[in-house]
């Protein structure tokens, strides 16, 4: 009963987020990676073949394709976006959300929901993580900042992998730090399982095995710091390698055994002639040549398939993508992207919780009577969960910043969690009253009362003030979370101006504009569209494909009066939308495309 009441908050928490993400995901239509994931997952389920988006593991997939299997859908293996091409992935998802005669939103409304389940199991786990490591105040303030980010309310609606990979960095470390703790053998298989899960669940996931190997070598010299004797040291760190090896071959047979599920029904033939193509421009040879050679061995394929996924991330990184990042168009990258757009998307008030927290961390260390090794080796003994929280934060966050795969603020997700938890316990520690917890005369009463209630006052005040303008922040973001910017980045209607793609416009829009051509009884409309909706879908014999080298609409030359471009084109294509400068749009459809009458 003592951990009822936390517990019941925690519910509320979450309670809110599943209302917020819930209902702001009925209007959105389907983002640009849903039209690859949602069939790929369904083809999984039903075909027993990975031939379509190898670049993502497929269990986030698989799970959002559970709730499909009921609703009878028509998936045709018989044109050539299935039969023929190479990972056609994004013509067999039109094909199937929009020209096979099945529902599209029905089939959105359905494979959404596993993602939005996952999010709540998530926050729990969370909550009850922290809780165990430092006390159901932190735990309830981390879950607070975890719920109600219009970040993770976004990516938490969607069939993406954002989401996945969050959870699969989280199990993981949350699993070897218990490994650590107590080295059984039943911690050593949950965290197999964990890291093979999380493994599955998205390619940068790998990075859990570099920090896993970091976390045990610190975990051997923290705890032989006080005595360190070489020879001692040298037999536990082998009893430790042996141990985390274990980790890692279970974590691989999860691995093999799930994608020799998803392989069963692949002709090998197929997949050996696939992943020669596909790998024909990688840069290493050996890897590549190594792949090719394992799908061709009918035991070695389920892993050649893992590999060929990860290799095509790699490329894929290391070569980025075009995008829009404060008035400039690359494909090379910034450093400065992820800072920025993380202190342009995250709520404001957080922000200040955030800078309050560093202030408090640094007045402490400057405060602390001794400033050795020792002593800072022994705080990270005492410490570790938060240790390795901020070595993941700091690690993932550089190997981000280095990436000129600039494509959202979504792709540091993974570290947002361990941000909460940071945060949280500094927090926490701020309200500590050095008061006596047992008072025995008045005057000690009098003190703590003092100290509690009084002297406390204008940091009650404070916390109260900004956890309301998170909560509001969040509420009048609804239902346009992904478009969300704080008040520095020119708020839900400005954001544009400095980031686009995932950070503001994915395609979740479209069924906003066929809802405004309807209700203003428009004919016909140009559209030059972003996203993973199909605008003949929704808009039928109103739409009219258009694209920015065909310039201004002419309604004398039969052109259609009405213009709705999508903000990522129109920023990504500043140059080309140089004659737009001279209009003001006259209405939004959402926040994510403009809409122009001529």
């Amino acid at each position: 009963m003592l951990n009822f009441k936390p517990n019941l908050i925690a519910g509320l928490f979450l309670g809110a987020m599943a209302v917020l993400m819930f209902f702001s995901s009925l209007g959105d239509s389907a983002t640009m990676d849903e039209l690859a994931h949602i069939p790929a997952g369904f083809s999984y389920l039903t075909q027993k073949d990975h031939r379509l988006n190898p670049e993502h593991p497929p269990l986030i997939k698989d799970l959002s394709a559970i709730p499909l299997l009921f609703l009878n859908l028509n998936f045709p293996t018989n044109i050539k976006a299935w039969a023929d091409d190479i990972n056609g992935q994004w013509d067999m998802g039109r094909i199937f959300l929009y020209e096979s005669g099945n529902n599209p939103d029905r089939i959105l409304f359905w494979s959404r929901l596993p993602m939005m389940i996952l999010a709540l199991i998530f926050g729990w786990l969370f909550f009850n993580w922290v809780k165990k490591i430092y006390g159901n105040k932190v735990g309830l303030i981390a879950l607070f900042f975890f719920s109600f980010s219009p970040t993770i309310i976004a990516h938490s609606r969607y069939v993406t992998t954002d989401l996945a990979a969050s959870f699969g960095f989280f199990i993981g470390i949350a699993a070897f730090i218990r490994f650590l703790e107590k080295q059984t053998i039943n911690r050593i298989i949950l965290a197999g399982l964990a890291v093979g899960g999380a493994l599955l669940l998205k390619f940068s996931v790998i990075l859990l095995i570099p920090f896993c190997l970091l976390f045990g070598f610190l975990w051997l010299i923290l705890a032989n710091f006080d005595q360190f004797e070489f020879r001692a040291f040298c037999l536990k760190k082998l009893k430790m390698l042996a141990e985390i090896a274990a980790i890692f071959l279970i974590a691989a047979l999860c691995v093999y055994l799930v994608y020799l599920f998803h392989v069963w029904n692949y002709p090998q033939e197929r997949q050996v002639r696939d992943t020669n193509f596909i790998l024909t421009s990688f840069g290493f040879r050996p890897a590549a040549d190594l792949t090719v050679a394992m799908a061709k061995n009918s035991i070695l394929r389920p892993i050649a398939q893992y590999l060929l996924g990860l290799l095509m991330v790699i490329q894929r990184s290391a070569g980025g993508n075009t995008t829009y990042f404060l008035g400039e168009v690359s494909a090379g990258g910034w450093w400065y992207y992820f800072p920025t757009a993380y202190l342009l998307k995250e709520p404001l008030a957080f922000l200040i919780f955030a800078g309050l927290a560093l202030i408090l961390a640094l007045k402490a260390i400057k405060n602390s009577g001794e400033k050795t090794f020792a002593a800072a080796a022994e705080w990270m003994r005492g410490n570790f969960a938060l240790s390795a929280g901020m070595i993941f934060i700091a690690g993932y966050w550089l190997i981000s910043i280095r990436s000129p795969l600039n494509i959202g603020i979504r792709h540091v997700m993974p570290t947002y969690p361990f941000i909460y938890f940071l945060i949280s316990r500094q927090i926490v520690r701020w309200f500590h009253f050095s008061a006596f917890p047992d008072p025995q005369n008045f005057r000690e009463w009098l003190r703590t009362l003092y100290e509690r209630y009084v002297k406390a006052l204008p940091k009650y005040v404070l916390m109260t003030f900004l956890f309301i303008w998170l909560v509001l922040s969040a509420v009048i973001a609804f239902p346009n979370y992904l478009s969300y910017y704080n008040e520095l980045g020119g708020g839900l209607r400005n954001g544009f101006k400095y980031i686009v793609d995932s950070n503001y416009d994915w395609g979740q829009d479209l069924r906003r504009l066929q809802n405004f051509v309807q209700k203003n009884k428009i004919e016909k409309i140009a559209v030059d569209y972003f996203g993973g909706g199909e605008p003949s879908f929704y808009l039928g014999n109103q739409f009219q494909p258009w694209w920015s080298g065909r310039g201004k609409p002419d309604p004398d030359k039969g052109d259609p009066e009405w213009l709705a471009v999508s903000a990522t084109l129109r920023q990504g294509a500043e140059n080309s939308y140089l004659w737009l400068r001279d209009y003001e749009p006259v209405a939004r459809a959402g926040y994510s495309i403009f809409i122009y009458k001529f």
